[in-house]
């Protein structure tokens, strides 16, 4: 049944939708089926039992249901895991880089192979949709692919230099850094995870993988996949644990060579200042982002709410590229608000494993607690439009369920300015595209952007001038999101990242490796 369903991303599902349901419903079994078991650490491709204070990883949807319990590694662990990276990294290099292209190529296959549970699993985990479930998976796997043909088309980074002289032969090349400790975030658990580690590996790096708290068996499932794909022994080392036990122990080890990490800004500060001591050591980072729509009087005003709403609600506002403030030209106000409001209201939500539910819950009880107090203070200082509450009922009751909401509130807010990764937009009143540009300006944070206008002028005035690395103009179907590999580079400005280069790029794979010059005289 698989093989006849194509592709699906976040933005595109030409397939049969029948059919894709029915796949999807037989994987939620599967899935289910498998709940509650004990997992362990895996440190050389050996799993380890660490039972104290384990993670017990609950649905978001029904929080009795315990999807497993997980070891937690101690720092003790981490530096067994970073040894035994350095142990498997010279061996991962000199395979050459054509044999690890290969060996992630089948990683890849093996995600599209096991797509839907992965999807169904994603579902239960995180509370996506099934499109976001099934899109999370497609893009792992896209990625993937992405970062090997970059490889290819390089030549694995090897490029004859000009010789000076006759007896001389100049060569450049990248080589891979060592052991990268890899972070990843809940929101993407495979996508996100998949594309980081993924592109360290094809580089020639080992790399010791910790997923979030919330999603420790998605990150189970890529080691599995890539321990199946041929990822040789100790080359990828899978460990789960609490923050402040190992967070800090990872990076912090004097074996890593390298981080790279999607989360907060605060967090990936933190890592950035304090990583390097000897010497520098390469901080690839994507910390979120404040991300703000703007909708001019010539906009097509029912694209411009559709892309608004769906930006803003998928995945209940828990991306980095989420719309979280909107800044609308005072002469279309009313009306954009009239449709914004009126598509809000038609969300359906409830359990995102049902094929006709599109809102589902937030990730824990933490995120319903700070999306009660930014509610409470947009209803201090603004006015609430719709939404600002938690959810009750028989079916929301055992989740972390709360209401889209939407607020109008003074430029001077800071709700305007500061993430918060729960299902609440702020909604602005602005006079002109400059003034527009330049509230969207003034967040620390420059990940998206987007603008609806039919106007070129404003349109060339608008990307000329917004801080933000990813823009995007009159997308109806996500306003500031949907980025793909080989499509839209993902590069944060400002807050937003740490390098100008980002993931879903052309230049990401780079930055695994450092360059290395190669003279070799022949003759005397």
């Amino acid at each position: 049944m698989t093989a006849t369903i194509g592709k699906i991303t976040y933005t595109t599902a030409n397939v049969d939708m029948e059919a894709f349901h029915a796949e999807f419903d037989r994987a939620l079994e599967r899935v289910r089926a498998r709940t509650g078991a004990l997992h362990p650490l895996f440190i050389d491709d050996q799993p380890i039992s660490a039972p104290r204070n384990a993670l017990v990883d609950r649905s978001p949807i029904d929080t009795s249901l315990v999807l497993g319990t997980f070891s937690a590694a101690g720092p003790e662990h981490v530096d067994r895991a970073v040894r035994s990276a350095e142990r498997a990294q010279g061996p991962w290099d000199r395979l050459g880089w054509g044999a690890r292209v290969a060996i992630l190529r089948r990683a890849a296959e093996l995600i599209r192979e096991r797509r839907f549970d992965l999807a169904a699993l994603m579902s239960l985990e995180v509370g996506k949709n099934r499109m976001e479930s099934i899109g999370d998976a497609e893009e792992a796997a896209d990625l993937i692919d992405y970062y090997a043909s970059q490889m290819e088309d390089a030549n694995g980074f090897v490029r004859p230099m000009h010789n000076l002289t006759p007896i001389e032969r100049n060569t450049d090349v990248q080589r891979p850094y060592g052991v990268f400790a890899c972070i990843a975030p809940f929101n993407f658990p495979l996508a996100l995870a998949a594309g980081m580690s993924s592109a360290a590996l094809i580089a020639g790096n080992a790399v010791v993988f910790k997923p979030a708290e919330d999603t420790c068996w998605t990150g189970l499932e890529l080691y599995r996949i890539y321990r199946d794909a041929g990822v040789p022994a100790g080359v990828f080392n899978f460990l789960t644990g609490h923050r402040d036990d190992i967070g800090d122990a990872l990076w912090q080890h004097p074996g890593v060579d390298g981080v790279v990490f999607t989360g907060s800004r605060e967090v990936g500060m933190r890592i950035f200042h304090g990583l390097s001591g000897r010497f520098v050591k390469p901080c690839l980072m994507e910390l979120g982002g404040k991300n703000a729509t703007i909708v001019m009087p010539s906009a097509d005003l029912d694209g411009a709410a559709e892309g608004v709403m769906r930006s803003a609600f998928g995945l209940q506002n828990q991306k980095c590229s989420a719309t979280s403030r909107v800044y609308v030209h005072r002469d279309v106000l009313t009306p954009f608000l009239d449709r914004l409001l009126s598509r809000t209201a038609a969300i359906t939500i409830g359990d995102p494993t049902r094929r006709d539910v599109w809102f589902g819950p937030v990730i824990n009880e933490r995120s319903v607690a700070r999306y009660l107090g930014v509610v409470e203070e947009a209803r201090n200082t603004g006015t609430i439009l719709t939404g600002g509450k938690r959810l009750a009922g028989p079916e929301f009751d055992r989740g972390w369920y709360v209401a889209p909401t939407i607020a109008r509130l003074p430029l001077t807010s800071r709700l305007f300015f500061e993430e918060f990764f729960v299902p609440f937009l702020a909604v602005g009143e602005v006079e002109s595209l400059d003034q527009a540009v330049a509230e969207t300006n003034l967040a620390e944070y420059g990940l998206t952007a987007g603008l609806f206008s039919t106007r070129q002028d404003e349109i060339d005035r608008f990307l000329e001038t917004v801080e933000a690395g990813i823009c995007y103009v009159n997308k109806r179907s996500g306003a500031t999101t949907g980025a793909w590999p080989g499509s839209q580079p993902f590069c944060g400005w400002k807050g937003s990242g740490s390098t100008g280069k980002g993931g879903c790029g052309p230049y990401y794979l780079q930055q695994f490796m450092r360059e290395q010059s190669r003279t070799i005289i022949t003759g005397g």
